[in-house]
């Protein structure tokens, strides 16, 4: 019996189609595609709460809405933050107020350095979770452009950033006082080289609204300024002090 040329062509035709579908697999049809953000309204925003086990779980922060189903044990039913599931509860992320109007988006009254606080949590989910789209609103339109608010919001955190650092390099240049708290001895602060002095933070009032000290370690020659407080029942020249 001679051979035929056509008889290799079937075994050809199934090694191209096996080389082909390996360099170009096939999608499955269940695979999951990624999806591009889209606008969401307040009322679309409350379906995915977790309390419909067949929707993600999404969450907005300063308008911007994430898939944080992959957190469902603290964000679903149950969970520590589900009060933030299905909803913008920006302010609360500084607030500590969980229930009611704490529950809003609304930052009014916040200091800088708070409304940087939320800032960089938007910024951790944008790196932890998936960023699903906007919601219309204070800081968002219907067509999803940014408001005049939110450009306000992130001015207001990088003014808090700024103040942040201003704050840090100038407390640099003082070094700050040891400290340490026990339940037997109670608190107290020293210096291994100056003297522990209360002194205001200049910059603290434009960052939360409100003057605070701190404990910071002054040389002899430095006590005379008017403006550093000796601790209450401290001698003038101990370099510890029980408070």
């Amino acid at each position: 019996m001679r051979w035929s040329p056509f008889f290799g062509i079937p075994l050809i035709v199934t090694f191209l189609s096996l080389l082909l579908f390996k360099i170009f697999p096939l999608k499955s049809h269940y695979s999951t595609q990624q999806k591009s953000p889209r606008i969401y309204t307040v009322e679309e925003l409350a379906l995915y709460n977790g309390s419909d086990l067949t929707l993600p779980i999404f969450l907005g922060i300063i308008g911007s809405v994430f898939d944080v189903s992959k957190g469902k044990s603290h964000y679903g039913l149950g969970g520590g933050y589900n009060h933030f599931a299905g909803r913008d509860a920006s302010r609360a992320f500084v607030s500590g107020n969980f229930t009611g109007d704490g529950l809003t988006d609304s930052l009014r009254d916040l200091s800088s350095s708070e409304v940087k606080s939320i800032v960089d949590w938007r910024d951790f989910y944008f790196r932890t979770y998936t960023f699903v789209g906007k919601l219309v609103g204070r800081y968002y339109d219907s067509e999803g452009n940014p408001t005049k608010y939110l450009k306000g919001v992130e001015a207001k955190a990088a003014r808090g950033a700024q103040l942040m650092e201003k704050q840090k390099n100038e407390e640099a240049k003082l070094p700050s006082c040891n400290s340490r708290w026990s339940q037997v001895e109670g608190s107290e602060v020293w210096c291994d080289d100056g003297y522990p002095r209360l002194v205001q933070r200049p910059t603290e009032i434009a960052l939360t609204g409100k003057m605070s000290k701190r404990c910071a370690c002054f040389k002899e020659e430095d006590l005379g300024q008017s403006d550093l407080e000796v601790y209450e029942g401290c001698d003038y020249f101990a370099k510890t002090c029980r408070l």
